[in-house]
């Protein structure tokens, strides 16, 4: 497929490289010099340089023959002119934008009234404050995601020295608990990504991933030693860019008494005119004197949704130190994710992983409904439906001869049934199969399920 990408930024970056690896053609348009020279030194595409709303440069860039337009450029005008010229000068079926403003959804309207085709408007502060709220009242869990419609759920922890689980095998685990339970489908230990089997042991320091039914949810946080907090007290925001006034906004929703730390006065008095309960503190929430006359410890949350990473990164460690019961941190750059993690910064939120993921459902074949990164994309959940063709189904998952870097880790039924699977298991035609692999696995994982093997293929 021939993909035209307006933008040469870090998550352009990305989501080359992986198009590229998958067998794409991948054309970028970027205005900056050293940016155009820095991607073609890192990846085997073609660079253009130029405006991306100009139309002279995206006929250059071959817009009329591209498959699949997807605008990044930091700036959203540019980003809905590229669709609107791509209206006319190209035949592309699919085309997807990404859009920072708070005004979103206002957007999305103008654009259909006003006939402009962008199939999918990407908007990672939305996407990243759904991800917060889903885990800020769980002190243990790093991340809970959704599959199946919500039926199924897949939440991660940190192993601790003091954990029960510590040392233990997973074939053990197995025999231990009920279905109820879940599986654990993927450990990160350090820089290594391990998709598990049942001689694979738990160590301090692991992070791990369990999927389970959404209605087993909280059996499952018991049975691998968590607690939950039915309510929020108090929450602490540190950053009001449009991220964190998104969060404190729903917070604020759910009863919570919310704290905003902004640096900025301008901006303070702006947030304080759009937060109707949250008390908005012009002060620099990295400094621990403030966090204390502010009474911090034991505060349920603390946020760090700031545009900087190291800031973000610093005050994290400062509030758990001072007794905040749950730290999230925003970090941008995706080669600081497992430092942070042996931090002990065990929930982070990346608003590149995030547009990556989105992008990718929408290049993979038909049948893949959600596609979900983690880390430096070194792994990947895919959701998809099994075809009637397909190699997998009608057999016991014990006798399929998937790749070892890959487990399934739960089967939905079209009737609503949701099979947390083992060994005797059976895949059927039209089932959702949410699968955890390595990413260089990832497209022989999918032949299994979605190529005509009649052809040969995926064999």
């Amino acid at each position: 497929m021939k993909i035209l990408i307006a933008g040469g930024g870090q998550t352009t970056a990305l989501v080359a490289a992986r198009l590229i690896r998958e067998g794409n053609e991948v054309v970028i348009v970027e205005q900056d010099a050293d940016r155009c020279r820095n991607l073609e030194e890192m990846m085997d595409a073609r660079i253009v340089q130029g405006n991306a709303a100009s139309i002279g440069t995206l006929r250059k860039a071959g817009i009329a023959d591209a498959e699949m337009l997807i605008a990044l450029t930091s700036v959203d005008h540019i980003n809905v002119l590229f669709c609107l010229i791509a209206a006319v000068e190209s035949r592309a079926k699919v085309r997807l934008a990404r859009l920072r403003t708070h005004e979103v959804d206002l957007w999305r309207h103008v654009c259909r009234e006003a006939g402009v085709q962008i199939d999918f408007i990407i908007h990672p502060e939305t996407d990243i404050a759904e991800r917060i709220l889903r885990v800020v009242h769980v002190p243990g869990v790093s991340d809970i995601l959704d599959f199946a419609e919500g039926r199924v759920k897949l939440f991660g922890m940190n192993i601790d020295d003091g954990s029960w689980l510590a040392h233990k095998r997973l074939e053990d685990l197995d025999a231990a608990r009920s279905r109820d339970h879940g599986i654990i489908a993927m450990i990160f230990r350090g820089q290594q990504a391990i998709i598990p089997h049942g001689g694979e042991s738990l160590l301090p320091g692991d992070t791990v991933y369990v999927m389970t039914r959404a209605d087993n949810l909280k059996a499952a946080y018991r049975f691998m030693g968590l607690s939950t907090q039915e309510t929020l007290d108090r929450v602490f925001i540190l950053g009001g860019k449009q991220i964190g006034i998104e969060v404190a906004q729903q917070l604020e929703a759910k009863g919570a008494a919310v704290k905003l730390f902004e640096r900025d006065a301008e901006r303070c008095d702006l947030i304080s005119r759009i937060l109707k309960k949250t008390i908005v503190i012009h002060a620099d929430g990295t400094e621990e004197s403030t966090l204390e006359e502010e009474h911090i410890e034991g505060v349920a949350a603390f946020l760090a949704l700031t545009g900087h990473d190291e800031d973000n990164i610093m005050a994290s460690l400062l509030a758990r130190k001072l007794g905040a019961q749950k730290v999230i941190a925003l970090i941008n750059r995706l080669n600081y994710l497992p430092m942070v993690q042996r931090l002990g910064i065990t929930t982070t939120v990346s608003p590149r992983l995030t547009a990556v993921d989105r992008i990718l459902r929408f290049v993979r074949k038909g049948r893949v409904i959600s596609v979900t990164s983690f880390r430096e994309e070194e792994a990947e959940s895919i959701e998809l439906i099994a075809a009637s063709g397909s190699k997998v189904v009608g057999k016991h998952l014990m006798d399929l001869k998937l790749p070892r870097e890959c487990i399934i880790g739960a089967i939905s039924r079209p009737d609503g049934e949701v099979i947390v699977p083992r060994g005797k298991d059976v895949i059927h035609p039209g089932d959702r199969v949410i699968i955890f692999a390595l990413e260089r696995t990832v497209p022989k994982v999918e032949s299994f399920f979605l190529a005509d093997h009649r052809s040969g293929q995926g064999a």
